[in-house]
């Protein structure tokens, strides 16, 4: 086998995080690869190549290995080793690029002494580094897909470590190992299981990317209080990790615009066009996906058939219709334009709370405009 310490320690400089360095150093992350990964097609996005290790040669094999680029294992529940030639889906699981990894781990503030619950092993990779720094015994990692997780159990344990991995929903986390200092999630989730806050002792933390169904996203990092109850501000850092499968949203049937009641819109649909006001607009619409056409923008509530389109109005302007009990372009609107007077600011000067009862973003300070997360 090549020896790929160099390889390592380059990647290690690139990365340049002194807490994770030597578990960086220590790490093959070749192991966690396995024989195959995907390529995307460069002409269309939901196409995929698998790149057999035996049929390249090693110099371009390690290359990609070793690049801090994310590494995609799995497309639509199809490993790239059982892959016969193109697949057509999404990808289901990857090694995500270490760089992201590490920024992750340090977000979360893991450190020696601490016990961790890790939501999605992945291919191990991220794993294996907490094992290198905390010690097996302090690690504990979940897996939804029993493939990956079967092959991400022989990595690990081939790397040298035998922490305690778990095949089911991580968004129940494990309750035999509890408490824990830190759970951190390598997968988006739409709101914070209340299994987890169970699970994390006072004063330990909750690192989640967040994500919603029209496609905005916020990296929460939330402190345990005596009371039981968790809050923090976002991260300046905006993370998207594969979506928990259970909180992926519905189908979405066939769009039909211009039905319902009309009016002038109050704020210009292009709005949507930066990352922040999707985040804002899916505060106060969060059953609602988002559709966007040329001129024309599409808000649709699956199970209350909710819907609203706003289109460029010849008069100028901009001509809302509202069709359904929820009046999703009513509450998109009256959000944004609290963000607007705010200032605008990115999701880190909005926090989250989470209690037993409710779940709620809050813009400025917990006492300030909030918006509940679905139950």
């Amino acid at each position: 086998m090549t020896d790929t310490a160099g390889l390592r320690g380059a990647l290690a400089d690139s990365i340049g995080s002194p807490g994770w360095r030597q578990a960086l150093e220590a790490t093959p992350r070749e192991l966690f690869l396995g024989d195959a990964v995907y390529r995307a097609d460069q002409s269309r996005g939901d196409l995929w190549t698998p790149v057999r290790r035996a049929e390249v040669g090693e110099d371009e094999w390690l290359a990609l290995v070793y690049a801090d680029a994310t590494v995609v294992t799995q497309v639509g529940g199809v490993m790239a080793e059982q892959a016969s030639g193109v697949v057509r889906g999404s990808p289901t699981s990857s090694s995500t690029l270490p760089s992201l990894v590490v920024l992750m781990l340090e977000a979360a503030q893991i450190a020696e002494g601490d016990k961790v619950l890790e939501i999605g092993t992945g291919t191990g990779y991220s794993t294996s580094l907490m094992c290198h720094r905390l010690g097996q015994e302090a690690v504990t990692s979940i897996e939804y897909d029993q493939e990956v997780a079967a092959r991400a159990g022989k990595a690990i344990a081939e790397a040298g470590y035998t922490p305690t991995l778990v095949v089911g929903d991580g968004l129940h986390g494990y309750d035999e190992n509890a408490e824990y200092d830190r759970i951190i999630a390598t997968c988006s989730v739409r709101t914070i299981p209340p299994a987890w806050m169970w699970q994390v002792r006072a004063s330990g933390t909750i690192t989640a990317p967040m994500w919603g169904w029209m496609g905005g996203v916020a990296f929460a990092h939330l402190a345990m209080a005596d009371d039981g109850t968790a809050s923090g501000r976002f991260l300046e850092d905006d993370l998207y990790f594969m979506t928990a499968r259970s909180h992926l949203p519905p189908l979405r049937p066939p769009i039909v615009t211009g039905i319902g009641d009309a009016r002038e819109s109050r704020i210009d649909p292009a709005v949507l066009d930066e990352e922040t006001a999707v985040f804002v607009a899916q505060l106060a619409a969060p059953a609602a996906q988002w559709a966007k056409g040329e001129d024309l923008t599409i808000l649709l509530d699956v199970g209350t058939g909710s819907r609203a389109d706003v289109r460029p109005d010849p008069n100028g302007g901009w001509t809302v219709h509202q069709h359904g009990p929820v009046r999703l372009w009513d509450d998109v609107e009256e959000a944004i334009l609290t963000w607007d007077g705010a200032g605008r600011p990115h999701q880190s000067l909005f926090g989250l709370t989470v209690s037993r009862d409710r779940q709620y973003v809050w813009l400025g300070e917990p006492d300030g405009p909030a918006w509940n997360l679905p139950a």
